[in-house]
């Protein structure tokens, strides 16, 4: 399997996706949000690019939630804490999901004609290595970043995704040997890094109620990869 990392977004056109397996990456906190809401019980999620256009599901008896630099939008049911994705309302629900990184680089990616697209977060890192490696395709990772820059927690998650596959992957570019190489140099504390980052110390200026940094950094509690089917994000048994 060849495995590469694509940093951000807007470095998508240097990569080829066709036929391959696409793991979207928003750490803080759109992915792992997706993962929360199917663990909860959620019946499928509507990535949609922009809030204008999710709000028009609401007439469709969706759930309708979008977040913009950090903050809930007014006048959505939900905002992008995965905390918010913990109710059991939500149980066999529909949700249209718009967030400032996360869902943008599902939408780029499907444009992209992969073999397929799935949904990775630490809450369900060894569940989605599994399916990667059941898959057999080779593997891009895409850090959604932050407005097409980059960020420190989704190279921070690829590199995991690369420290458990590394014995049946090549790693053909510097992209993917440095995720790798930051993960192997603070996988004991990854906390202490992430709250470094910037995504962190925005939350910080918002005074989250919650904690979701320490949230979104628990490793395997879930075994839920969500993925694309047409679409829509689902579940597949």
């Amino acid at each position: 399997m060849k495995a590469e990392v694509v940093h951000t977004p807007a470095l998508l056109p240097l990569y080829d996706l066709k036929d391959k397996v696409v793991v979207v990456i928003d750490i803080l906190r759109a992915t792992t949000t997706m993962c929360v809401a199917f663990n909860t019980g959620v019946n499928k999620i509507l990535p949609v690019s922009q809030p204008e256009e999710c709000l028009m599901f609401k007439e469709f008896d969706f759930i309708i939630a979008a977040e913009r630099n950090a903050v809930k939008v007014p006048g959505f049911d939900m905002g992008n804490s995965p905390f918010e994705y913990e109710n059991p309302f939500l149980n066999g629900k529909n949700i249209a999901f718009t967030t400032t990184n996360g869902t943008k680089a599902i939408k780029l990616a499907k444009a992209m004609n992969p073999h397929s697209i799935l949904i990775g977060a630490f809450l369900n890192l060894d569940a989605l290595c599994q399916k990667i490696q059941v898959s057999g395709k080779d593997l891009v990772l895409l850090c959604s970043g932050w407005k097409d820059k980059y960020n420190l927690e989704d190279t921070l998650f690829a590199g995991a995704v690369l420290d458990r596959l590394k014995d049946s992957c090549e790693m053909p570019d510097d992209a993917a040997l440095s995720a790798l190489l930051l993960f192997e140099q603070h996988q004991n504390d990854l906390e202490a890094l992430v709250r470094k980052s910037s995504h962190a110390n925005r939350f910080k200026l918002l005074h989250l109620q919650t904690d979701d940094v320490s949230f979104c950094l628990q490793q395997n509690i879930y075994s839920v990869v969500p993925e694309m089917d047409g679409e829509y994000l689902v579940c597949k048994k």
